[in-house]
């Protein structure tokens, strides 16, 4: 009896041990166990960066999309080289301080997730991009694990999550564009299809004067939850989901795609990538 209890406990131990490698490996670890950890010491920069140059951060306190973020990066990567720009990539949040953040024209949230950065931290950015700064951001910088920033909501998303698609969780969906004169939309086609675990939002960031450069087609795919016996509809209306913002002197411009690597395949997509970065870098062109 007593080996078999042993027996029992180890099964139990190894279902449970593979139950959290399993949450780990998809990303989803820090959904269960979320992270406010900050970092105090700012990363080294290199000593040769140059101008113009672009910060990728892609720290994960909450859910990690570990494949769009590394997509995100090889296409980051290829962008900034095809425009002779510079870059760094880091998940280290130190480097949002007054000193490192004057070396970058423009900031790239790939992905990041959760309560990144302390309250230091967040005015360096907050100062950084009201004096002048760019802010790009990519799919899960616009989703709830962000709510503990108030700014940021305000000011850079300007619509408060629901949920994603699930069931199934990726679908292809028509994208229209809204504003097509907006240099970040420069060459795109003014409907195209995309592949995507669409978000919705409570309301159009549209209302809160938001500029809504793209939506998304609701008849163009299911936008619900219908999974393990839930529904819920996630339809919005006015379905944005690529918009810019004047913050400041600065600017901010968010597209909801990328959650997978494959989305930074997608000529589309990484076409408003490029633009998107050009015209945030540009501070010659027409300001908010």
């Amino acid at each position: 009896m007593i080996r078999l209890l042993k027996i029992l406990v180890l099964l139990v131990l190894l279902l449970a041990g593979a139950a959290l490698a399993g949450i780990w490996y998809i990303g989803a670890w820090h959904i269960l166990f979320p992270s406010s950890a900050h970092d105090r010491v700012a990363p080294p920069l290199p000593v040769n960066l140059g101008s113009p140059a672009v910060l990728v951060f892609s720290k994960t306190n909450q859910f990690r999309h570990k494949e769009g973020i590394a997509g995100g990066h090889e296409a980051l990567r290829e962008i900034v080289a095809q425009n002779g720009w510079d870059s760094f990539h880091t998940e280290n949040g130190a480097v949002f301080n007054s000193v490192d953040l004057e070396k970058f024209d423009a900031v790239v949230f790939l992905n990041a997730t959760g309560d990144m950065l302390s309250p230091d931290q967040r005015s360096a950015m907050r100062q950084w991009i009201e004096g002048g700064g760019g802010w790009l951001g990519i799919h899960a910088a616009g989703d709830g694990s962000h709510a503990v920033w108030p700014w940021y909501m305000e000011n850079l998303i300007g619509a408060e999550f629901t949920a994603h698609i699930m069931g199934p969780q990726f679908q292809i969906a028509t994208v229209t564009l809204d504003n097509a004169d907006h240099p970040a939309l420069a060459g795109l086609p003014n409907v195209w299809d995309h592949e995507e675990e669409w978000y919705s939002w409570k309301a159009s960031p549209r209302v809160n004067g938001f500029t809504i450069l793209a939506t998304v087609d609701e008849d163009s795919y299911t936008p619900e939850i219908n999974w393990m016996g839930k529904h819920v509809n996630l339809r919005m209306g006015d379905h944005p989901v690529v918009w810019s913002n004047c913050v400041g002197l600065g600017r901010s411009l968010y597209a909801a795609m990328g959650h997978r690597a494959e989305a930074f395949a997608e000529p589309n997509f990484r076409r408003l990538l490029r633009n998107g970065l050009r015209w945030l870098m540009d501070r010659t062109a027409a300001s908010c």
